[in-house]
């Protein structure tokens, strides 16, 4: 089996070289380490794919732009892959709109040459893309809200166990960063129905895990966790520092995709998070992680929050379950904090 992860030195897809490698794949990956250029030197992720490199014996790597599509044509003609992994993209909400063209090139432009590629070459192969909650602008925020102490949370029962794939896309904010991958999304779907492939879109929540590069703009979990240890100033953007988020280990959305690749469905769209249980507030995930490293965070709080950003977010995963009722969520909140800090701790 062969599969093609593009972003392959970023969180998602280096998890997936490792876990596919260990399942005996064959690993295309494509990266041009463009975080880099993204976020500066403490984005990039060069050490990342010089590790899978030497690590893994059946993976091969490609610096290759997703947004070249006669390149990325002839590497898929060369390897015609049995699934592909689109990790690749500008992830950053903030960023996007200092950047507007170059967001909307990697993350609509390059989807599509993703999609094509697969649709003329392998269009039996399933593709899973990693999309985003941030498609649905900040729609959320118009969901009425209960404020605690350290949190805000849904109010009432209709959103008791998060946001479903049925909440609107439409009559909001999205951020630039949202609006790139909401076309990129739409995209992926509409390879499904008109042309017939196995395709999905997960519209991830928090995304993190050890290996994660957080950095200032794009990172929650993993750049909190940085600052702490590392005794960086931290700033919380609105909101009372009590905007939730659900955050799901890097392990865990790999054995989703495994899942899928194995039972693909067409045209699917899958709301992917943490899920309640792993949700926690800005407030929250810093008691925590001063608890656990036993340093008090460097904090300022900014009274304007951040354009299209949610109040409160935190996946229905009632129909990620229902099609694949084997999976289920098996890292906590608290085991990942542990794991981020554990990381930052031995990085220099």
């Amino acid at each position: 089996m062969k599969i093609l992860i593009t972003g392959s030195g970023g969180l998602i897809g280096s998890e997936l070289c490792n876990y596919f490698g260990a399942l005996k794949y064959k690993i295309i990956g494509i990266d041009n380490n463009q975080r880099k250029f993204f976020f500066g030197p403490g984005g990039s992720v060069d050490w990342k794919i010089k590790y899978l490199k030497e690590k893994l014996k059946n993976y091969e790597h490609f610096y290759l732009d997703i947004r070249d599509k006669k390149k990325l044509f002839k590497i898929f003609k060369k390897f015609k892959p049995d699934a592909i992994a689109h990790c690749a993209g500008q992830p950053s909400h903030d960023l996007a709109a200092k950047i507007i063209s170059d967001d909307f090139e990697v993350n609509s432009l390059g989807t599509l040459n993703v999609l094509d590629c697969t649709h003329k070459v392998v269009p039996k192969s399933p593709v899973v893309f990693l999309s985003t909650n941030k498609v649905y602008g900040d729609n959320p925020n118009k969901l009425l809200l209960k404020e605690y102490a350290k949190r805000w949370e849904f109010k009432g029962a209709i959103y008791k166990k998060g946001i479903d794939e049925k909440l609107s896309i439409d009559n909001c904010t999205h951020s630039f960063f949202g609006a790139s991958k909401l076309s990129a999304d739409i995209y992926t779907q509409e390879y499904g129905n008109y042309f017939d492939l196995n395709t999905c879109c997960l519209r991830g929540g928090c995304l993190t895990g050890p290996s994660h590069s957080g950095v200032e703009l794009h990172g929650f979990l993993s750049y909190l966790v940085k600052a702490n240890v590392k005794k960086i100033p931290y700033n919380i953007f609105g909101y009372k520092g009590k905007q939730v988020r659900d955050n799901i280990h890097s392990l865990d959305v790999c054995r989703f995709i495994e899942a899928f690749i194995e039972s693909p469905k067409k045209a699917e769209v899958y709301n992917l998070g943490g899920g309640y249980e792993n949700s926690c507030s800005i407030l929250e995930a810093i008691n925590l992680i001063e608890q656990k490293t036993k340093i008090k965070l460097i904090s300022k709080y900014i009274k304007k929050n951040r354009v299209g950003d949610h109040i409160c977010y935190y996946s229905n995963l009632s129909k990620i379950k229902k099609h694949y009722p084997k999976w289920k969520i098996s890292i906590s909140l608290e085991e990942m904090i542990e794991q981020i800090i554990f990381e930052w701790k031995s990085r220099k």
